[in-house]
């Protein structure tokens, strides 16, 4: 498999939302701000909508990769790329029609990616793997920061880097919960190139040292 750079994408869940600005700053040596929409219907938290992602583009340089944790992403999620979002994850189980809406993101200038949660099995997306940019694991039940990393969904992760490669796709395996310095590797070695850090990267002093930590801990463990 062609080697592939790790990708960090701080999780704006954990910054401090009255100082927005400061905090994307904090994290410009990162390769994208990931920025968490939840409806308190798919998931049980509110979190924020298209008009603040659409300013947050606005005042970053770095592509905003958005993952919408909510119910009926095929009328909600065009807007989104609309907004300027450079990426744009969907649930299983929340849409009606993954491809449809993959297609009309791809449209739209925007990566279509799918997003799996922990009790969900990735072979089903298999035969669609094609329609999609990144297909996003996560390790800890959607909707809360600070969850422990559920180890066991490396097997999945595993899976889906192996059929990823039997295909000769490109698509990308990002992961999202738990991940930290100490995660990384394990993270990275199962074949994930995309890492969603929050805490870890927003808990430290030092942000950008923080961020530079993970990707190397990941980088020196990638699955080759």
């Amino acid at each position: 498999m062609k080697a592939m750079t790790i990708q960090i994408a701080p999780s704006i869940l954990s910054a401090d939302f009255c100082n927005l600005e400061r905090d994307l700053k904090a994290i410009e040596s990162a390769d994208l701000v990931h920025v968490d929409v939840m409806d308190h219907h798919f998931v049980p938290n509110l979190t924020l909508g298209e008009p603040i992602v659409k300013r947050i583009c606005e005042v970053t340089d770095l592509p905003v990769d958005v993952h919408l944790m909510i119910e009926d992403p095929d009328r909600w999620a065009p807007g989104y790329a609309q907004a300027g979002a450079a990426s744009v994850s969907f649930h299983m189980g929340a849409t009606h029609a993954p491809v449809r809406l993959a297609r009309q993101l791809r449209d739209m200038g925007c990566r279509a990616c799918f997003a799996v949660r922990p009790a969900e099995p990735v072979e089903p997306i298999f035969d669609i793997l094609d329609e999609f940019d990144m297909i996003l694991v996560m390790t800890v039940e959607p909707g809360f920061g600070g969850q422990k990393f559920l180890a066991n969904q490396m097997a999945k992760v595993r899976r889906l880097r192996d059929e990823i490669t039997r295909r000769g796709l490109s698509t990308h395996i990002q992961v999202d919960g738990g991940v930290s310095p100490a995660t990384a590797p394990v993270v990275a070695q199962a074949g994930a190139d995309v890492l969603v850090a929050g805490s870890a990267v927003y808990g430290a002093s030092d942000r950008a040292a923080a961020i530079d930590n993970i990707r190397n801990q990941a980088q020196s463990a990638y699955r080759a």
